[in-house]
């Protein structure tokens, strides 16, 4: 052999460890953050909704905000649609110790927009707040909360203080009506 191709061979081995090594990485998005627990100021998220507005979860403040991550192929996600219309229905308007309102915060998971969209007219959900980046699980909103699952929430106090996590059905009305 050559002393050309005896030089080559280590430098292609490493280039291609180096290579490996690197690719096996998770992205940045995929490397979740602590999640926020009860008592903590929620991190502010400012995502899009299907029209491009930008919506910032702290221009929410002085209201009672449920931050719901789902996704339209999450059957999980779509059973409690109704009940989180129910909720919605029941409270958006009600009286509050502290706070103007309750409105819900959708963060979809979805990637693609057509079944997002579908599924937010499909079942009904009436609030105004419906944002995604189209990433997925790659979603840096998912990882500033933590979310390794869904559906996931954090309720979220009159000054964006999480006092509820994954309160689904008679629990987040409870939870709301300690808060009136």
């Amino acid at each position: 052999m050559s002393k050309k191709f005896t030089f080559l061979i280590p430098l292609v081995l490493i280039a291609v460890l180096v290579f490996a090594f690197m690719s096996d990485k998770p992205s940045p998005a995929k490397v979740y953050m602590k999640a926020p627990q009860l008592g903590d100021t929620a991190p502010n998220l400012s995502l899009a909704n299907s029209k491009g507005v930008m919506y910032n979860l702290k221009d929410l403040r002085g209201k009672i905000v449920l931050v719901d991550f789902w996704a339209s192929w999450c059957k999980p996600c779509r059973k409690e649609n109704p009940n989180l219309v129910r909720t919605y229905d029941n409270f958006h308007n009600a009286r509050f110790k502290n706070a103007k309102e309750f409105t819900i915060y959708s963060v979809s998971l979805d990637e693609n927009e057509a079944p997002w969209l579908k599924a937010i007219q499909k079942d009904d959900l009436k609030w105004d707040y419906h944002v995604s980046d189209y990433m997925g699980w790659d979603s840096p909103a998912a990882a500033t909360y933590g979310v390794e699952g869904i559906p996931s929430n954090f309720l979220l106090d009159e000054k964006g203080v999480i006092v509820g996590m994954n309160l689904r059905g008679k629990k987040l009305d409870e939870a709301l009506k300690a808060l009136q």
